[in-house]
């Protein structure tokens, strides 16, 4: 289904992108990016972030400050990647 007309992105596109590994994809920003696109309208970012909500399942609601997923970087420092590659893995 597509889900912004605008870029022609999917509810695939969109799952795949938060699934690509590296850090966490918890925003229309972060995807649109991840995807090489960027907003145009913003119809669809309540649709984009109910999927990424979906995907991550209950860690997208229950992310502490314990989680990885609640500090890239801190997920990232093992790889030594500075933080304006961390959309590479995408």
């Amino acid at each position: 289904m597509i889900v912004c007309s605008c870029n022609v992105l999917s509810d695939h596109d969109v799952r795949t992108a938060v699934s690509a590994g590296g850090p966490v994809t918890r925003n229309a920003k972060q995807v649109y990016g991840c995807l090489g696109c960027s907003a145009e309208c913003g119809r669809c970012a309540r649709t984009i972030k109910a999927i990424i909500d979906e995907a991550l399942g209950p860690c997208a609601k229950a992310c502490c400050a314990g989680c990885p997923h609640s500090h890239p970087q801190a997920a990232n420092e093992d790889h030594a990647e500075p933080a304006e590659f961390a959309l590479a893995a995408c």
